[in-house]
Parts: C-alpha cells; sequence; structure tokens
C-alpha cells in the first residue's frame, strides 16, 4: 500500500504525468493496488460530473506523485499510507509546504498472514514460528528446503521494510522472500487456500482478502520506536545492513493528499477533496470488486458514484 516505483519506468510515468497535466484540468495520480484504482476512479468520475472537469488518472508510484504534487505536474493522490511515507510527508506537507494532506483518515493494519487452517492446525502463529525450519519448511514450494513468502510487489516501500523485518527477525535465514505484483500474490493465496496448503504473506487491511478468505495475522512484539530503524533504498545503497526493525508495525493509516496550489488555483475541487471520506468497509469492498469480480475500476466508478449521488453533493458543499 505503498509503491515507490524507480528508474526508468518511474521517469516514464512521470514524464506521462507531465503531458498529461497539460491535457487535463486535473491529474489524479493512481496506485497500482485494487482499492487504490477505484479510489482515483472514484474522484475522477465525481469531479467530472459535478463539476464539469476534464480529470486525467495515471497510474504512478508514491513517490513519482509526491514529486508530481510538488512541481505542479500532478494535483491528487488517494491513499497516502502512513508510517510507510513518514519521510515524504516530511518533506513535502511539513517542510516544503507544497502537498496537503485531508485530516480523514482510514484506520489500517500491516503485517504477516497465514491462513486460519495454518495457524491452527500447524501451529504457525507468531513470527517466531518462521525462523523454525521445521515450520519453515510447511511454505516449501520448490524442494529447496526453505519456506516461500510474498512480502509485497517489487517497488513498494512496505516490501523494502519486510525484508528489513525478515532480516531482524531472522526469519530470512530460513525463508525466501518474494517480491511479485500483488495480484500473483493473491492469486497464490487462493490456491492455497483451495488446495488446504500452509502459506505465509504480507498482508494490509482494508483488504479483501479478509472478506474472501479465513486468514490470521501473526503475533509480533508491539511497535516500539526505539526499535525501529528504517533506512531507505532510495537514500542509501547500504540500506538493508543499515537497518533494523525486529517488532511489529507502527499503527497504520491512509489518507488523501493534494497539492496545497489547488486551494488557491481551485478551491472548490480543494474543498471538496478535504471532504471525500471512504472507510473501511467501502476501501474493502472496492477492492473486492476490481480484484475479485473483476470489474473495470472507470465503469465502476462511474457505477459507484451514480449510486452515491447525495454522498458527492455533500463532499461538494
Amino acid at each position: 500500500m505503498k509503491t515507490l516505483l524507480r528508474g526508468v519506468c518511474a521517469t516514464a510515468v512521470l514524464v506521462g504525468g507531465i503531458l498529461q497535466a497539460h491535457a487535463a484540468d486535473l491529474v489524479v495520480a493512481m496506485p497500482n493496488w485494487p482499492s487504490g484504482q477505484a479510489a482515483a476512479n472514484i474522484i475522477k468520475a465525481a469531479l467530472e460530473k459535478s463539476l464539469g472537469l476534464e480529470v486525467d488518472v495515471a497510474e504512478m508510484g508514491t513517490l513519482i506523485a509526491f514529486s508530481g504534487m510538488d512541481a505542479g505536474t500532478v494535483d491528487v493522490y488517494p491513499e497516502v499510507w502512513r508510517p510507510n511515507f513518514d519521510p515524504l510527508i516530511q518533506k513535502y506537507a511539513t517542510d516544503r509546504g507544497t502537498i496537503h494532506l485531508s485530516s480523514h483518515d482510514v484506520s489500517a493494519t500491516q503485517g504477516l498472514c497465514v491462513t486460519q487452517k495454518t495457524y491452527d492446525e500447524h501451529g504457525v502463529r507468531d513470527v517466531v514460528d518462521l525462523k523454525d525450519p521445521a515450520k519453515s519448511r510447511l511454505f516449501d514450494t520448490d524442494g529447496d528446503g526453505k519456506g516461500e513468502m510474498w512480502i509485497g510487489a517489487r517497488g513498494w516501500l512496505s516490501t523494502d521494510v519486510e525484508r528489513i523485518r525478515a532480516k531482524s527477525y531472522g526469519y530470512a535465514e530460513t525463508m525466501t522472500l518474494l517480491e511479485m505484483p500483488e495480484e500473483v500474490g493473491m492469486s497464490a493465496v487462493d490456491a492455497a487456500v483451495a488446495t488446504d496448503k500452509p502459506i505465509v504473506f504480507y498482508c494490509y487491511s482494508p483488504h479483501h482478502v479478509f472478506q474472501l478468505h479465513q486468514i490470521k495475522q501473526l503475533s509480533e512484539p508491539a511497535f516500539d520506536p526505539a526499535k525501529w530503524k528504517v533506512v531507505l533504498q532510495a537514500d542509501d545503497p547500504l540500506w538493508l545492513s543499515k537497518s533494523d526493525a525486529p517488532v511489529a508495525w507502527k499503527p497504520s493509516s491512509f489518507s488523501l493528499a493534494y497539492a496545497s496550489s489547488l486551494s488557491k488555483r481551485m478551491p472548490a475541487v480543494a474543498r471538496f477533496l478535504d471532504k471525500v471520506d471512504f472507510n473501511a468497509d467501502e476501501v474493502t469492498a472496492m477492492g473486492y470488486a476490481l480484484e475479485v469480480e473483476r470489474q473495470d475500476p472507470a465503469k465502476f466508478a462511474e457505477q459507484w458514484v451514480a449510486t452515491h449521488e447525495e454522498r458527492v453533493k455533500g463532499w461538494l458543499q
């Protein structure tokens, strides 16, 4: 939750965002996870229908989106996760004042999950269990003696944090850490449930996987800021060796962000964005519609706006 695209792809997305900014009244940056895709398209559909604006949606990572909002080439980003992007919030919102975060937060969680059967029948209930070679082999699907676990998509900052946590807890020695698109990771969960196979994976909520399957989050020591020392990969080539995080994630949340310049340039849009108030159940339903039901994000958004007319009107007042 949580994308941080890098390199050539990131640059291409940024260039695309700049080009689109000249053609549209607004550019909404879209994350590459289902609820973020739905939210970005709902914002687009609602603004176009209510205010007659032309709004472009462009998929891009959070780092690129923040740089774009700072530069004036991107206007909105629907899901800024904390504490994942606290350094970016500090830089652009607090220090530079070029980005504004909505006061409406959606409470969230992040951690490691297993299926109910893995939890009950195989006794994998705490992160320390992943260090046990006998238990880690439960997750071995390629016969190399080590288990496998999905830790997130390549480019998500949370994926880097999960790699740090694996090193810090010690299960990086017994588990192979897989970086794959979320769709592939969730397909593996679906397959494991269907075949009664043990599985462990990075999980976050709100998320449709908790609605689709019986899932349990592994216990671990409570968050301790003194033990949470995370160096970003983008900031230091030695980030992994310099980082340590042998504790649970800090209580998480996410909120909408937009370029501060909108308050003067398009005050009606800024007021609208400040009042967007998706709740956890709606975010879960968005992800379910796109990931499980395979609904098209744009069409889903149009239908959502049509069936929530009074809600959208309230955002405009």
